[in-house]
Order: structure tokens, then sequence, then C-alpha cells
């Protein structure tokens, strides 16, 4: 490994001329990101003796790196340390490669990140507190992977989250308050994981969600009013323990693609006194659920 990073360096120190551009620090960044997850092997490798703007996957704006996009492209390994000396990096895409080890926090250190996508990888460990430094970030997405833990209350200083993607982990424990300070969020997605305690009625607030998912966790208690989310088009809170909910203007809004729920302890089905399309989900339904209308 050690012999590969040394010739990826001297040909681009050979090739100075040609990456001129491109600082020795971002240039550096790749190669590490590249010996660290074999890109020998990628399905899409970097030619070393062409400029960087050629490189797969790889955004340049006047000269400097601000996105990278190597999703489904046989990234084996970890992410390491130095991606954060990609400083002005907007966007991070690895989804779906054979990624592993805690999340890579040095990406919450990088002031101008927008959007991370490490999905469908074997990423483990809990969300690191430094997420309230990426204050630029608009979309998270890490579902598909293996992390666990509770959710951080300081994510509530990311102003300007729209879309937090994190089902199918082992996430657990409540729902931190700081997730309803998330004023512009569009997209909820945190079904398939361990959540517990009670949905809290300040998700009431988060007035810009268009795509509220929940369903397969513990979540119990009497599920709030959402008649103030007005922008809501999907909805499942399938599979969890809610008992009731607060008033029948959930099932009074048509506009819910999918409606609800099965409880997963009782066999009654929580439905209004009108026809109602809902979700019927069990742990055999998972990947297949059945949509149905019932009429009380």
């Amino acid at each position: 490994m050690k012999t590969n990073k040394l010739f990826l360096m001297i040909v681009l120190l050979m090739s100075s001329s040609i990456f001129a551009s491109v600082s020795i620090n971002e240039k550096n960044a790749l190669l590490d990101l590249y010996t660290a997850t074999n890109g020998d092997n990628w399905t899409n490798k970097w030619d070393f003796n062409k400029p960087v703007s050629t490189w797969y996957g790889v955004t340049l704006v006047e000269g400097k790196i601000v996105g990278l996009n190597l999703s489904s492209n046989n990234l084996v390994g970890t992410i390491p340390s130095s991606i954060q000396d990609l400083k002005y990096l907007e966007s991070f895409n690895v989804f779906k490669n054979n990624l592993k080890g805690q999340f890579p926090s040095e990406l919450f250190k990088i002031p101008t990140i927008k959007h991370i996508n490490i999905s469908f990888n074997s990423f483990t460990g809990h969300l690191p507190e430094s997420i309230s430094l990426a204050t630029s970030l608009v979309s998270l997405e890490l579902f598909m992977n293996k992390f666990s833990g509770n959710l951080p209350n300081n994510i509530g200083g990311l102003k300007n989250l729209e879309v937090l993607s994190l089902f199918n982990n082992n996430f657990e424990g409540a729902l931190p308050q700081g997730l309803y300070n998330l004023k512009n969020l569009k997209e909820l997605l945190l079904n398939s994981n361990l959540f517990e305690g009670e949905l809290d009625e300040n998700i009431a607030s988060l007035t810009k969600l268009e795509n509220l998912s929940l369903f397969d966790n513990q979540l119990k208690g009497t599920i709030p009013s959402l008649e103030k989310l007005t922008k809501l088009s999907a909805l499942n809170l399938s599979l969890n323990n809610f008992v009731d909910f607060t008033d029948a203007s959930l099932v009074n809004l048509d506009r819910f693609k999918l409606q609800m729920y099965k409880n997963k302890n009782k066999d009654k089905i929580l439905l209004g006194d009108k026809e109602t399309t809902i979700i019927v989900a069990n742990k055999s339904l998972r990947e297949n659920p059945v949509t149905l209308s019932i009429k009380e």
C-alpha cells in the first residue's frame, strides 16, 4: 500500500504542470482516498497522467474541487481523515460501495459541505457531535448502514437541512428535541431503526415536511396532531406501538398517498370513520407492503 502511494505521489509531482490549478493539499486528499479505498480495483479508476478535471466523479470549479461522486464504484476500505483537506467540497457521494469504519466526521469540518451521501455501505458507530459544525448542510443520507446510538441533540443546529435520511440502521433512543428545530426539513426518513419513546407534538412545527417515514421503530403513545403539516404528501407510521391519535384530522387529509398503519403489537388498525388508504405492513411484508382501501 505504501509503495503504491509513493508511486502515485511521484506521478503527481512529475505532472505538476498539468495539475497546476488544483492545490497540492486537495490532490493529496484525493490520493489518500484512492489508496485507502483500493483505487486500483475501482470500477472507474483515475488516470494520474491526466488532469484532475478528467478524473471520474471529480467536479472542479475555478480549480477548486467542489464535488466528488464515486457512487457504485467498488470502493473498499475506509474514508481517510485527510478528506477534510477538500476544503471547498460541496457534495460528497459514495453511495453503494463497500466502505466501513466510523462516520468520517472530518466531512462535517468542511465549511462548504452541502450534500453528504454515504448510504448503502457498512459504516458503524455513532453519529458524531461534530455534526453541529456542518451548518451549510442541505442533505444528509446515511441509510442502509450499521450506525447505532442516539441522534445528537445538536443536530438541531443544521438550519439549512432539507433531507435527513437515516433509515435501515440501528439508531436508538428517543428522538432528540433538536430534531424539531429543523424548520426547513422536507424529508425525514427514520424508518427501520430502534427509536423509542413518544412522538413529540413539536413534530407539527416542521411545516415544510413533504415525506415523513417513521415506520418499524418502537415509538409509542398518542400520535400528535399533524394538521399543520399542509405540505405532507407521504406518511408512514406503521409498525410502532402507537395506541391512538390526538384527533381525527389525520384521516381527513385526503392528499396523503400513504396513510397508516398497523400497530405492531395489536390487531387494531387506527382509522377514522371514512374511506382511507392505508399501509398494512409487518415484518414479512416490509419489502412488498400491501396497499388497500378500508371503509369503516
